[in-house]
């Protein structure tokens, strides 16, 4: 391939979804010159994601670490939703309903009030409600829901919105756009200096941020010891439509844990109900099965009957970028000029605006802020050898 070289950018971003685009913003507004490279920005995992805000009801055992990541992040998001906003002229579906996480039977109880008790040890705001208690707020809940949790502080977001006034900021703020797949990092004396697009041009940079989400460890030219220990996670998600007379249908988020998985749905504004989602580690496959829409519409219609009379108007199967521990890598690795925003997995929507500040002060100013630091690459071991042929 012959290479064309071009004039260079402060920052150039490797990855157009949502955590590329919102760190692109934030270092554009920090004066630096920005650059993204992304055949389709915008796209990625937010195609996929409900865009639940869940820092309370999204904690799992072993994964404590996170959570003071994710407060903090909600606790941005009102204003970071106004602030895109205005800079967009897009709104977002960002809607503080609040979630009720409900059990179906003995076990389920059990196991949310083990849930319960992890939350107020961390200092975290839920209430438990009897079964009638929780139908009194939905309605629709299934006769024999045992209990729940009311969690007034987790919210929503609609992703897809989200993507689309990302990018209108991004191009509003004066980032530039190189539409191609990078096909391979450059190195120059031992310093990351920009990439190799699938066009033939070469981008330069003075410091590249790698943020393509479950692709991040499959690019050319990355040294073995800093390629980020990223896979992906199939997830299988539907939407429905309620109809004007079915509305109200849910006035919140609601999840619950049926046979051992755990299922969601999320009621949009706008009438869209989306029902996830699967965890499915069945590497790049994308396929939506007639199993993975089986087990949802069979968990969701035990927790919620009345949704076999909505409408199923898509599903879809995306890939969450997990990482070992199922954190974020935020921050430069050992190759100098080199950076990751990756490895989110299922809270990629929630830590937007934490991941976009994070990343932004490292850029400008060379350090991470607290919150961020102990998600710094460098607690892995160097990763091994990965594949670099590409996903069908």
């Amino acid at each position: 391939m012959r290479i064309h070289r071009t004039s260079g950018s402060d920052v150039l971003v490797i990855g157009g979804g949502i955590i590329g685009l919102v760190t692109a913003w934030r270092a554009a507004q920090r004066g630096l010159s920005t650059a993204v490279v992304d055949p389709d920005p915008g796209g990625g995992a937010a195609r996929v994601a409900a865009g639940m805000l869940a820092a309370v009801t999204e904690l799992h055992y072993g994964e404590e670490m996170l959570l003071g990541l994710n407060v903090a992040s909600a606790k941005r998001y009102p204003r970071f939703a106004a602030e895109l906003e205005a800079a967009s002229g897009q709104d977002i579906g960002f809607r503080a309903c609040g979630t009720l996480a409900v059990a179906l039977d003995t076990d389920d109880r059990a196991h949310l009030r083990e849930l319960h008790e992890l939350q107020r040890r961390s200092g975290l705001k839920s209430d438990w409600l009897t079964g009638r208690e929780c139908r009194r707020l939905e309605p629709m809940l299934a006769p024999g829901v045992r209990g729940g949790l009311r969690v007034d502080g987790d919210h929503q977001v609609d992703p897809r919105r989200l993507a689309a006034a990302l990018l209108t900021a991004c191009e509003r703020a004066g980032v530039v756009f190189h539409r191609h797949r990078a096909e391979r990092l450059s190195v120059v004396r031992d310093r990351a200096a920009g990439a190799v697009l699938a066009d033939g041009s070469e981008r330069a940079a003075d410091q590249v941020v790698l943020a393509a989400g479950s692709l991040s460890a499959r690019l050319a030219g990355v040294p073995d010891h800093v390629l980020p220990p990223v896979r992906p996670v199939k997830g299988q998600v539907l939407r429905l439509t309620v109809p004007t007379a079915y509305a109200p249908f849910l006035s919140r988020t609601v999840r619950a844990v049926v046979r051992g998985s755990h299922v969601y749905l999320v009621p949009r504004e706008n009438g869209e109900l989306v029902i996830g989602a699967t965890s499915e580690e069945m590497g790049w496959d994308t396929t939506v099965t007639a199993g993975g829409v089986y087990e949802l519409l069979r968990d969701a219609h035990e927790l919620v009957p009345g949704i076999t009379e909505l409408p199923l108007t898509e599903t879809r199967a995306g890939l969450r970028p997990a990482s070992p521990d199922n954190a974020p890598l935020l921050g430069r690795t050992a190759l100098p000029g080199l950076h990751l925003a990756t490895g989110h997995h299922r809270n990629g929507v929630l830590l937007t605006p934490v991941t976009g500040d994070a990343m932004a002060q490292l850029l400008a100013d060379g350090e991470l802020p607290e919150v961020a630091r102990p998600f710094s690459p460098g607690r892995f071991p160097s990763a091994a050898p990965v594949s670099q042929e590409q996903p069908a």
